[in-house]
């Protein structure tokens, strides 16, 4: 198993898109940090078939110190929350080998407004075209 970083993931849409590298990174930190602000603000991010951000409230609590067993207090505390939607889930566990995919991949409808493709994108198994 890899680790990607965020240069990995800007390098495969820079690839994927044909957009400038520089643009891409540019986008991807205001993303990565519009979610920071809006979490910060204690707003809830909800992102359709990937997963929801929300913060956690922690209450203080008193805590033991496993090694000396001496009773520790342990401030209350704000903590990101993120639950896996149901997209993800089934692509996660569908795991690498599987051929197929249940990421969505734009397909245009055929509608031009304003001289621009209008773009639907709707969940397709990678193999059923």
């Amino acid at each position: 198993m890899a680790t990607i970083t965020k240069k990995d993931l800007v390098e495969k849409i820079t690839e994927k898109r044909r957009m400038k590298r520089h643009d891409v990174k540019t986008i991807c930190q205001d993303f990565l940090d519009q979610i920071i602000i809006e979490l910060r603000k204690g707003n809830r991010l909800e992102f359709r078939d990937f997963g929801v951000f929300e913060i956690k409230e922690r209450s203080p609590r008193v805590a033991q110190n496993p090694k000396t067993m001496e009773k520790v207090t342990v401030p209350a505390k704000r903590a990101v929350k993120f639950k896996v939607g149901r997209l993800m889930r089934e692509s996660v566990e569908m795991g690498p080998s599987t051929r197929t995919s249940v990421i969505a991949e734009p397909k245009v409808a055929g509608k031009i407004a304003n001289g621009q493709v209008v773009v639907n994108t709707q969940a397709v198994a990678a193999g059923a075209r």
